[in-house]
């Protein structure tokens, strides 16, 4: 053993929320593959979930939760979709705004403290 202690990598989650006009669903979802597809070939990808409301007052209809094994993994995860958008020449925001899809994005850690 070195001595050196390795630093306790955390999972980060990134969990993005849509609400989806029922006419932007089949563009929505073609966006949601692609990127997904991409996603899951980054090293440091662990799972996803994209979820679709089936009942509730809830506001976002959609939700899409992918975990990586560390938050080092976000800038790469970040600049491979980057080149995706180029390839695709996509302004994802523009097009959120064409399709009238409200969005509330964020990165998550997981809350140990109170898992006990």
């Amino acid at each position: 053993m070195s001595g050196i202690e390795q630093p306790v990598l955390q999972p980060l989650y990134r969990v993005n929320k849509f609400a989806v006009p029922p006419d932007a669903r089949d563009e929505f979802l073609d966006l949601v593959a692609k990127t997904f597809a991409v996603v899951r070939g980054q090293d440091g990808y662990v799972r996803d979930w994209i979820l679709e409301q089936n009942s509730g007052p809830g506001v976002f209809n959609f939700v899409t939760m992918i975990e990586f094994a560390s938050e080092e993994v976000a800038p790469r995860v970040a600049a491979a979709l980057a080149r995706l958008d180029g390839e695709l020449r996509l302004d994802r925001e523009a097009m959120m705004g064409r399709l009238n899809i409200r969005t509330d994005f964020g990165s998550y850690k997981r809350l140990d403290s109170l898992l006990a």
